[in-house]
């Protein structure tokens, strides 16, 4: 156990330890300030910070962030208005739903077979999280060609399956292609809420979203929408460039130090 963290409840007990649960919604509310300036990591900062400090089980953790994800993208969209963006995403959504499939299946096998090489997995996406927000001004003269978002897509779709967070691939991709930034924040929130509702019906269809996970959804939906609609009202004078790069650093050491406790443990 991480040293300062709270103990991990049973994941067959309902009780949540009082302590248990104020640490869950501070990295809920981190997590959400993070996605409202980033347009993404809302899943990778939350469960980056719940596996590091221990504070419930990943599988639950990850379930309960299908549900923020869906919460957040709904206040996003209230507040911001406008069309959805389908027509850009229009060759990546249904390759990244295919890899919601392929990642969901990945989770059950690693789940049973190599934790500690999920908590390394998990590390290192949130390391190229990291580096995908320090690269992403590099923009193309031309959009990429349609098997460039496919496999984007597909890609993403692997990841949203296993964390319930899309990520690096498609982050990368849509910050190179020649859009606006936050017309590329739009396309990753609808994506990002395709892939989760997609996810929430296997996973529910499945039997497999427990009572813990719906308890800890609804303990940090009034955080999540009130952090969003802060975000709306007071967005923080400070460069967009700044924020990359304090938010790419937070990712880092999170990453790392997820990948090193991972290498440190017995298999």
């Amino acid at each position: 156990m991480a040293f300062g963290a709270a103990p991990c409840p049973r994941p067959d007990s309902l009780l949540i330890p009082l302590e248990t649960a104020f640490l869950f919604l501070g990295c809920v509310a981190a997590a959400t300030f993070v996605q409202n300036l980033t347009g993404f990591a809302m899943g990778l900062v939350l469960l980056g910070l719940v596996e590091l400090l221990h504070v419930v089980p990943l599988a639950e953790a990850v379930n309960a962030t299908m549900v923020l994800a869906l919460v957040n993208a709904t206040a996003f969209f209230r507040s911001h208005g406008g069309e959805l963006p389908w027509r850009p995403l229009r060759h990546a959504m249904p390759a990244s739903l295919a890899g919601v499939v392929i990642g969901i299946g990945l989770l059950a096998w690693l789940s049973a077979n190599a934790q500690q090489f999920l908590r390394l997995l998990l590390g290192v996406v949130v390391v190229l999280s990291a580096l995908a927000l320090l690269l992403r001004n590099r923009q193309l003269a031309q959009p990429s060609p349609p098997a460039a978002f496919a496999a984007a897509g597909l890609l993403s779709g692997v990841l949203g399956g296993l964390f319930a967070t899309s990520g690096p691939p498609i982050v990368f991709h849509l910050y190179r292609q020649p859009f606006e930034p936050n017309f590329v924040r739009r396309c990753l929130t609808l994506m990002f809420s395709a892939n989760n509702a997609f996810r929430l019906v296997l996973v529910a269809g499945a039997g497999h979203f427990s009572m813990r996970s719906l308890l800890l959804s609804g303990m940090a939906l009034p955080v999540v929408y009130a952090v969003t609609r802060w975000c709306v009202r007071h967005p923080l004078p400070v460069s967009e460039r700044a924020l990359r790069t304090i938010t790419a650093l937070l990712l880092a050491v999170t990453g790392v130090s997820l990948a090193a406790s991972a290498g440190s443990w017995p298999w």
